[in-house]
């Protein structure tokens, strides 16, 4: 750990945040659901659209969620039934889950708003919509480490994004993540990062 960090929260919280897939029976309290949905909230977005939306899912329909996405696993070849299967558990597993999807507004709007090739301009709106998300999405993953929380980002449930729509009853808008909130049943190893220096490229 850069000794720096022990005077910067931030950076440490950073450092610190890991993907955890398996979760305790602590509940996880409203303050704090709140605390890390309004982190979210407060991220950078296309044209300060914040075209996302945060569904909290607990209790009967979370279970419901991880049994629907089991249930597709085994449509899909075997590396990606795995992944659906461990997502199913780390679903199962965790007291709340938070999915955030795009609620595709901009994408509606700023289409006819640039004078572009229609195509051309879906995509573009399209990948800002995704980006101001995933920023959301890493905000929310901080601000619950910060809280001694641990999550993990399920991006592989976008191959049945469409399902997992119409489960939440949002039929519009381009699917994002789906997140499991709580407490680590154990802690969760650094994973060995590349060589930063690779990473970089420096032009004067």
């Amino acid at each position: 750990m850069n000794p720096s960090h022990d005077q910067n929260r931030t950076l440490l919280h950073i450092e610190q945040r890991r993907s955890i897939r398996s979760f305790t029976d602590e509940p996880v309290s409203e303050e704090h659901l709140l605390t890390i949905l309004r982190a979210a909230n407060q991220a950078p977005s296309a044209h300060n659209q914040q075209s996302w939306k945060f569904v909290v899912i607990r209790g009967d329909r979370k279970k419901e969620l991880a049994a629907l996405v089991n249930a597709r696993a085994a449509d899909f070849p075997k590396p990606a039934a795995v992944l659906l299967r461990m997502a199913a558990r780390s679903i199962n597993s965790a007291p709340v889950v938070i999915v955030v999807a795009n609620t595709g507004e901009l994408i509606g709007h700023g289409t006819d708003l640039f004078r572009i090739e229609k195509e051309r301009a879906l995509d573009f709106f399209q990948t800002m919509e995704i980006q101001s998300s995933a920023a959301a999405i890493q905000n929310l993953l901080i601000a619950a480490t910060s809280l001694g929380l641990a999550t993990v980002w399920l991006g592989i449930l976008f191959l049945m994004k469409d399902e997992v729509l119409r489960f939440m009853g949002e039929e519009q808008g381009e699917f994002m993540a789906v997140i499991p909130v709580g407490y680590a049943s154990k802690a969760g190893k650094a994973p060995k990062k590349i060589d930063f220096g690779m990473m970089v490229k420096w032009l004067d």
